[in-house]
């Protein structure tokens, strides 16, 4: 069973890995983005990680809804609100059970999956970071090490797609031959769920 502790875990590891991979993301987002998202969300994960050192909320969905509302306030662009729906939207999503099961956290973060595709308007296949989010999901069911390595081949996955979603859209077809920052950082952050499961 995974407790608030193990939440506050995977928070923790997910800053890790944002820390050690933002030089990389903004590598990746200055060929078809803005040149900010590494250094966006290493700005709001390292807020997450301090709120969470300050005042550890009980709950495993009191703390991703607490992660959401520092990525919503302090990251700028479109990586805010994305990253931001999905933890609170999972969090809110498991309430205020003390503990949850990998198939009720899978339950869960498919919902904050739907919530960041409804606010975005994209599918699979538009080069989004739902490319490596969603299959993540269906395999978090099998397993945590399955969701890791779904996350990683969805965001390697978008090197040959045209993006349809975001700023990458406006580039057409020049999108292409391109991994998309947004699945390749979505997939640190289901990495460093399996690094914590096990």
């Amino acid at each position: 069973m995974l407790d608030a502790a193990f939440m506050c875990r995977w928070m923790y590891a997910t800053a890790a890995a944002v820390d050690r991979e933002a030089a990389r993301l903004t590598e990746l987002d200055s060929a078809i983005g803005d040149a900010d998202h590494g250094a966006n969300l290493k700005r709001g994960f390292t807020a997450v990680a301090a709120a969470l050192d300050k005042e550890p909320p009980p709950t495993p969905g009191a703390v991703l809804a607490l992660a959401g509302r520092q990525l919503i306030s302090s990251v700028g662009g479109a990586s805010g609100p994305l990253y931001g729906t999905l933890l609170r939207r999972t969090g809110k999503e498991l309430g205020d059970a003390a503990e949850v099961d990998r198939a009720g956290l899978a339950e869960a973060l498919g919902a904050g999956v739907a919530a960041v595709a409804q606010l975005g308007g994209a599918a699979a296949g538009d080069k989004t970071m739902l490319d490596a989010l969603l299959p993540a999901v269906e395999a978090l069911g099998r397993s945590f090490t399955e969701a890791a390595e779904a996350a990683e081949a969805g965001a390697l996955a978008t090197v040959p797609l045209r993006a349809r979603k975001g700023r990458a859209s406006y580039l057409g077809e020049r999108s292409e031959g391109h991994q998309d920052p947004g699945a390749t950082s979505a997939a640190l952050l289901i990495a460093a769920l399996g690094e914590v499961a096990a």
